[in-house]
């Protein structure tokens, strides 16, 4: 059963491939976003920088700027507008709290 907070209904056959987030090594189909490649198999996508509860977007359209992921060489980006992309290596917090 899955219990991610995206539902895959179809195009289940597409190549798969592997991206790094925060250091662990994750999967996703080719085409996905990086926000349904972080939430599909359940996981949050970030935790609130007001709080301790983890965050899953809001708008899912690229407007709210809530979903905000960083790379590892640094850059920010949109998890739900950025397609996923073999070898990426993705951190869900910002560098300057980075060992």
């Amino acid at each position: 059963m899955n219990t991610g907070r995206i539902v895959r209904l179809a195009e289940r056959d597409r190549v798969e491939v592997q991206f790094f987030l925060d250091g662990e090594m994750r999967y996703a189909l080719a085409g996905d976003t990086v926000l349904t490649a972080m939430l599909a198999p359940g996981h949050a996508l970030r935790k609130s920088e007001f709080g301790p509860e983890p965050r899953a977007g809001f708008c899912l359209m690229g407007a709210c700027q809530d979903c905000w992921v960083w790379q590892e060489a640094g850059p920010r980006l949109r998890a739900c507008s950025t397609p996923v992309t073999g070898g990426m290596r993705l951190r869900t917090t910002a560098p300057e709290s980075w060992p």
